[in-house]
């Protein structure tokens, strides 16, 4: 009897100190990053398209990751610690754009002006060492993440800041509460990854955005091809196509815990590094390095024979 108790305390221990997976077998579960959730549910269509078994879903995250998950979405670059427990596949890249209430003044002067550098950093970040530009409009009203998440850390990253750097009003939510305060607010001004500034279907703005033109070569100035970029694709081309500045990228990683013994989970994961790149472009993400996902997927490989 003794033993008995020893053995159920012992396994009582392991499920609290352990790492926490999907609650069954059969059962594929899936949190992250919030933006990412539209790609993510098509891969799971598709792929329940040839495996009809599958029963796969997203917890939505909230304010913490869910208790019990299979696959994470992150979308920043990972320090040294989660990588030692966790298996990658960096998917694909998304992109930071500028954007504003369409009805504001300033969306009306800048969609002309464009933004550089230096109105970058004056318009978004807390630092009295920053140039000034004087020609800056006064009703504005910048909106930020109020938590720490992939998009904010990157865009601050990317201008030398911090996140708790970023000035504006701070929103509690998911990306895409930004974008619906400031919809509401006509001075509204934000940045947003280009998913969530353009609509999925017909791959134009979001009406009541403007998505602000930005100085890509660095000199200074907004050309006038800079300011045609109007579309999806305009974008997407012009940032895989060339090496651009002020406009900060990041990868989408997709992760799995080395102990997660969830075949399932691991199936469904090699599947999507073998088959994302066709939707990537349709849901406002660029493709990454072909070198990094076929090593991510070597990785993945070795870790599905286990």
């Amino acid at each position: 009897m003794k033993i008995a108790k020893s053995v159920l305390a012992a396994l009582g221990l392991l499920a609290l100190n352990g790492p926490v997976f999907g609650q069954s077998s059969n059962e594929v579960v899936i949190t992250g990053v919030r933006f990412a959730y539209p790609i993510v549910e098509k891969w799971i269509s598709d792929y329940k398209a040839i495996n009809p078994q599958a029963n796969i879903r997203i917890e939505t995250r909230t304010i913490t990751d869910p208790q019990k998950y299979d696959l994470l979405i992150e979308a920043y670059e990972l320090n040294k610690e989660p990588k030692e427990k966790r298996e990658y596949v960096s998917l694909g890249r998304y992109a930071l754009l500028p954007v504003a209430n369409a009805k504001s003044v300033f969306a009306k002067e800048y969609s002309e002006k464009g933004l550089t550098e230096k109105t970058y950093k004056q318009l978004f970040f807390h630092d009295i060492y920053a140039e000034k530009d004087k020609a800056l409009p006064e009703n504005y009203t910048i909106y930020t993440r109020l938590q720490k998440a992939g998009a904010p850390v990157t865009f601050a990253k990317y201008f030398g800041y911090e996140q708790q750097q970023i000035k504006g009003k701070s929103i509690a939510g998911a990306d895409e509460h930004l974008i619906k305060a400031l919809l509401k607010d006509e001075t509204g001004v934000t940045y947003t990854t280009i998913g969530l500034a353009y609509n999925n279907e017909t791959g134009q703005v979001v009406e009541g955005l403007t998505v602000i033109p930005v100085d890509l070569d660095g000199n200074g100035k907004v050309s006038r091809d800079e300011k045609a970029l109007g579309n999806r694709e305009a974008w997407i081309t012009a940032l895989e196509s060339q090496k651009v500045k002020n406009v900060p990228v990041e990868y989408i990683h997709f992760s799995i815990d080395r102990q997660n013994t969830n075949p399932e989970a691991k199936k469904f994961l090699l599947w999507v590094a073998d088959n994302a790149e066709k939707d990537l472009h349709n849901f406002g993400y660029l493709k990454g390095e072909s070198g990094r996902l076929n090593g991510d997927k070597e990785k993945l490989e070795s870790l599905l024979r286990k």
